[in-house]
């Protein structure tokens, strides 16, 4: 297909709507440099250049917002002035979460290495700078900003689900929360875990599709939870690929029943298993 063919094919109207829209380099700039201000680790620019930086990021948002939203009725200005307020108490739940992850993984040495080197703080960073904006109404942005983290990470964190405090992911790589999702406090998720959704009929979109889990809850590698009536109770521990779509009540441990046997050398027998991987 040429490229007059292509031309043709999206048609004019279109072709103007699609240019509207700002590139995807201007999302993940607007986001690197508000996680810079927020954790200015290694940063050598004073305050004056801070605050200079920080007006810019106002004024980005508000034309991302304008491009995204470009015949709705809706306050960009109010709204901007309200997000950038709500700054410290985000930054306030992010300390939180960064410090469960010091807490409870011996690998990590201090807050620096979290904030610079662990993909789980930088995915729960995204979504809690893109959440107040999904909470908004606002389109496609913060899809954009929780798909750039998911890309860096292979973390998938949909912006619209809700996530208590002390969140602390370990590893995270091929995690999955659904965007109606509830978690508690002090949830503590390790990799390959997913929180979906029992079936994908779009007449559901509007309905609660993925599980609950209530404080405190550990959900251990490669484990499934399904379901939007599925409530994982306060104090339980999910084992490592367990498939759960139905509910447990709080303080249950949860295990994937599976047997691994070892034979000795004297058990083989005389023909051996040749694995060709």
């Amino acid at each position: 297909m040429t490229s007059n063919n292509l031309i043709n094919l999206i048609g004019e109207p279109n072709r103007a709507a699609r240019a509207a829209f700002p590139g995807k380099a201007s999302v993940i700039n607007f986001l690197e440099q508000l996680t810079d201000i927020l954790f200015p680790v290694g940063n050598d620019r004073s305050d004056i250049d801070n605050i200079l930086v920080l007006n810019d990021l106002k004024k980005s948002l508000n034309e991302l917002i304008d491009s995204f939203m470009p015949q709705r009725n809706f306050t960009t200005v109010r709204f901007t002035g309200k997000y950038f307020d709500s700054l410290p108490e985000i930054y306030n739940q992010l300390l939180l979460d960064a410090n469960a992850i010091l807490e409870f993984d011996p690998a990590a040495s201090s807050l620096e290495e979290v904030v610079l080197a662990y993909p789980g703080f930088h995915a729960i960073t995204t979504y809690r700078l893109a959440h107040p904006l999904y909470v908004a109404g606002i389109p496609i942005l913060p899809r954009l900003m929780c798909e750039y983290a998911h890309r860096n990470t292979g973390i998938d964190i949909n912006p619209g689900a809700r996530i208590g405090k002390s969140f602390f992911i370990d590893h995270g790589t091929g995690v999955v929360i659904g965007e109606t999702a509830v978690i508690g406090d002090n949830v503590k998720i390790y990799q390959g875990v997913t929180l979906g959704a029992l079936n994908v009929k779009k007449e559901e979109a509007l309905k609660k599709r993925h599980p609950t889990i209530e404080d405190n809850v550990i959900i251990y590698s490669g484990a499934t939870i399904l379901g939007g009536e599925t409530v994982i109770g306060h104090d339980s521990v999910v084992g490592g690929n367990v498939w759960l779509t139905r509910s447990v009540a709080p303080h249950s441990i949860v295990c994937n029943k599976s047997e691994i046997r070892v034979k000795s050398a004297s058990e083989k027998k005389s023909t051996a298993i040749n694995f060709v991987i």
